[in-house]
């Protein structure tokens, strides 16, 4: 057998396609992981998403990123596709109906305003004086008419709109009705019926793995496990050998749906449990996640696990050269200055939260504290820092007057993360009592603690433990802001006890990035071996 022909780029140790749903940027995770892989001896391509706009690529060490544009028609709800009969009876179908019916109504009123007042100021204009009483004969039946059918067509418009957001919503008993039938006649098929916008991303990114002809296929999280399983069946029936590895960042049943409506969970579900069984290696992010993912979906060997770590900061400066962010002279540009960036001095007591932003992650519950925490500021490092939740907390914030000690600053890239976030006095998870927030020890617990702060965690079950145990902080009740006050002053006040913490021989060590990309590389081998040892010889 031609080793070219089985796909991969036999020079090195195979070629790698890794997917994910995401424009890569901020997704710590991912980067690190095609990275290092590629660092390896890999031949690795991340494939991407944008959802508006032209995709793009770039190299990101000596990985190759490429970013999809995602093409999303069936992301359209019935509702925004068919009339409902059912919801809203007198609603107009979707489309330009509605619209275009109320400037017709508005234009025949309009018409039959400016025609009686033509008959008043300007009769001779009008008409002969037959015409002129013909036409106040009309318009004393046209001028009520108009306006009943204005009135109609606004009741009719009205129902549209709550159709078409009752529609999106997909939350009442017409919704759950939907749901509960689907799911009990199709299983775990059912999401072609629940979430026909899984097909949009196949078709997107189906093509491009197809093309690549990859030896391994990295599928990050739920929506894309069904991409690469689909695409490593269609490569196993063209005769070449293949292999999946599900990467599951989250226990999806545990998680707030991205979209709360009745379909959302059971949708996406259904569609991760009909495609695990395909994943020839599941990787997971923690030993709790794993003891779900077997319970789940029977899984006969247990998940490996690859922590959420950042790289070591020295390794992370030496490496620095190879990385795409650069300055005019082709050096690598320097880590920005968290506390330049919030206009405070280094004597400012400064609580840092860097991550994705979101009502169960807590960020309110900070607001809330400042009036507390006199003289403290408090920075969010997010990907959006002008997004309109973030508008909607420095709002509060002003509210609370305490406007002037809340900042939000950018994501830096992963290799910065650590210095950046060093600036701080505390690293603070403020996160609400989720299932997946009660599993796992998250990015920003490893970027911190390779920050040497000090910990303000919220009472979750896996990170209490650990920061109760090697006493790297304290520990809050959860969305209680008045513990959280407390925490939080209980570390500023002597923060150095849990700083001394960090020297102790091996702790960081293990939580790094380098550690987790040996386990991730050794993966990759085995599986590739073994599908090169299950190869008819030629």
């Amino acid at each position: 057998m031609d080793t070219q022909s089985v796909g991969g780029d036999m020079t090195g140790k195979g070629r790698v396609v890794m997917l994910v749903d995401n424009k890569v940027d901020g997704d710590s995770r991912v980067q690190k992981a095609a990275e290092s892989a590629a660092a390896a001896g890999w031949d690795v391509t991340l494939l991407g998403l944008v959802r508006t706009g032209k995709g793009r690529s770039w190299k990101l060490g000596d990985a190759e990123v490429r970013l999809l544009p995602l093409k999303a028609p069936l992301a359209k709800r019935h509702a925004e596709r068919h009339r409902s009969l059912l919801r809203r009876p007198l609603a107009y179908p979707p489309g330009p109906v509605a619209a275009y019916r109320r400037q017709w109504a508005k234009a025949w009123r309009a018409d039959v305003a400016t025609r009686r007042a033509a008959l008043k100021v300007a009769p001779k204009a009008v008409g002969t004086p037959l015409f002129r009483r013909v036409e106040g004969v009309r318009l004393t039946v046209a001028g009520p008419v108009s306006n009943i059918v204005q009135r109609w067509v606004g009741l009719r418009s009205r129902h549209s709109t709550a159709a078409q957001q009752a529609g999106r919503r997909l939350r009442g008993p017409l919704d759950r009705l939907f749901t509960a039938t689907w799911t009990a006649v199709k299983g775990r098929r059912a999401w072609r019926r629940l979430e026909p916008a899984l097909w949009d991303y196949e078709l997107t990114y189906g093509p491009e793995i197809d093309a690549l002809q990859p030896d391994l296929i990295h599928a990050n999280d739920f929506r894309m496990l069904g991409v690469g399983a689909r695409a490593t069946v269609r490569a196993r029936a063209a005769g070449r050998s293949v292999k999946l590895v599900w990467d599951a960042h989250e226990f999806l049943p545990g998680v707030r749906p991205w979209e709360d409506n009745a379909h959302w969970i059971p949708g996406n579900t259904a569609h991760e449990s009909e495609y695990a069984p395909y994943a020839d290696a599941v990787v997971t992010v923690s030993e709790g996640l794993s003891d779900l993912l077997i319970e789940r979906h029977g899984l006969t060997e247990r998940p490996t696990v690859v922590l959420n770590a950042p790289d070591r900061p020295a390794d992370a400066e030496a490496h620095a050269v190879t990385r795409v962010t650069v300055d005019a002279d082709g050096e690598p540009e320097p880590t920005p200055d968290l506390r330049e960036l919030c206009g405070i001095g280094p004597d400012v007591p400064l609580i840092v939260y860097s991550g994705s932003p979101g009502p169960q992650r807590g960020l309110g519950d900070l607001v809330e504290t400042l009036p507390k925490l006199d003289g403290v500021h408090i920075a969010f490092v997010v990907p959006n820092p002008t997004s309109a939740y973030m508008e909607t907390l420095l709002a509060r914030a002003a509210e609370l007057g305490a406007g002037d000690r809340l900042h939000t600053v950018p994501y830096v890239p992963h290799w910065q993360v650590v210095r950046f976030l060093s600036a701080a006095d505390a690293g603070c998870i403020p996160i609400h009592h989720w299932p997946n927030h009660e599993i796992a020890l998250i990015t920003k617990f490893f970027e911190y603690s390779h920050a040497r702060l000090p910990l303000v965690v919220s009472d979750v079950k896996t990170m209490s433990e650990v920061t109760r145990s090697t006493g790297q902080g304290e520990v809050f009740t959860a969305e209680d802001t008045d513990d959280l006050a407390r925490a939080i002053k209980q570390v500023l006040a002597d923060p150095e006890p849990y700083r001394a913490v960090y020297d102790k021989p091996g702790l960081l060590d293990a939580w790094t990035w380098e550690a987790q990309a040996e386990v991730l590389d050794e993966l990759y081998s085995t599986l590739v071996t073994d599908r090169k040892k299950s190869e008819p010889r030629p």
